[in-house]
């Protein structure tokens, strides 16, 4: 995808975004890894056992983040532009 002409600048929420979901998955590891630890004291077990949480959180806050419709002002009519910015005495797609 080409970035759209213009200054474009993504949101300081869209910048972290990532970071949230990496700090979210690191927490459940780490929570994982102090449980497994106390109760076996096996730091093998408890070292897979944090990198498998922490991929499966990982993975999940990503797909559900990818269910999340955007705003209605992000959704485009299917030409390609942003609409907001379109001039609206040209052509439609309709």
């Amino acid at each position: 995808m080409t970035q759209p002409p213009g200054d474009f600048r993504p949101s300081r929420r869209d910048v972290l975004r990532p970071v949230e979901f990496v700090g979210g998955a690191a927490i459940a590891a780490v929570f994982t890894a102090l449980i497994v630890l106390m109760t076996t004291r096996d730091w093998f077990l408890t070292l897979i056992t944090a990198g498998g949480t922490f991929i499966v959180v990982l993975m999940g806050l990503a797909l559900l983040a990818m269910t999340v419709k955007p705003n209605r002002g992000e959704h485009g009519d299917g030409t390609g532009g942003d609409p907001q910015r379109r001039d609206p005495s040209g052509p439609s797609a309709h």
